[in-house]
């Protein structure tokens, strides 16, 4: 099977992670598949925002859980989290993320390191607690947080396959 279609069929969310570092030559090259992602007429007005201390990525968890009230919320309690914010009047800036999010999932994968999708940061982001922490982080006052990338090394336990269900149709 071709190396690429390989990662995309065998990335699968990972919602438990080893306490492991992910080497910053390898969270380098996962950035830079962000980056290299598409966005609308290319204007790139993402930002990502790198979180490798748990103690700080555990931090904005409980604040997001008391924003959301969902109390004991842990993100997974991975080892690194990359926030995408992008301008809040950047029209396709969900959809930019989305994509560069996307990217990330699938370079961390090629490096065997685990990902999932954490978008509760999204309606939690203008809670003044939690906004206070994305603004200590260097995210702007003016960017909306779209999502965050949990990643980490696999707990073994999350390694199985998942059948896929969806429904594909022609319609030609």
């Amino acid at each position: 099977m071709n190396a690429v279609m390989e990662n995309l069929l065998t990335r699968r969310s990972i919602r438990a992670f080893e306490d492991r570092p992910i080497p910053k030559e390898e969270l380098d090259q996962i950035l830079k598949a962000a980056q290299y992602a598409p966005s609308a007429m290319n204007r790139q007005t993402w930002q990502f925002t790198v979180l490798r201390s748990r103690a700080k990525i555990q931090e904005l968890a409980a604040a997001i859980g008391k924003a959301l009230g969902r109390e004991n919320y842990t993100m997974y309690e991975p080892q690194t989290i990359i926030i995408t914010s992008n301008l809040r009047d950047s029209r396709f800036g969900i959809d930019d993320n989305a994509c560069a999010l996307e990217n990330i999932f699938l370079a961390a994968h090629a490096f065997g390191i685990g990902s999932v999708w954490i978008n509760q940061l999204r309606d939690a982001c203008d809670d003044p607690d939690v906004r206070r922490m994305l603004t200590s982080y260097g995210i702007p006052d003016d960017h909306t947080a779209y999502g965050i990338a949990a990643l980490g090394y696999a707990a073994p336990a999350q390694l199985k396959d998942i059948e896929r269900t969806g429904k594909i149709v022609f319609a030609d």
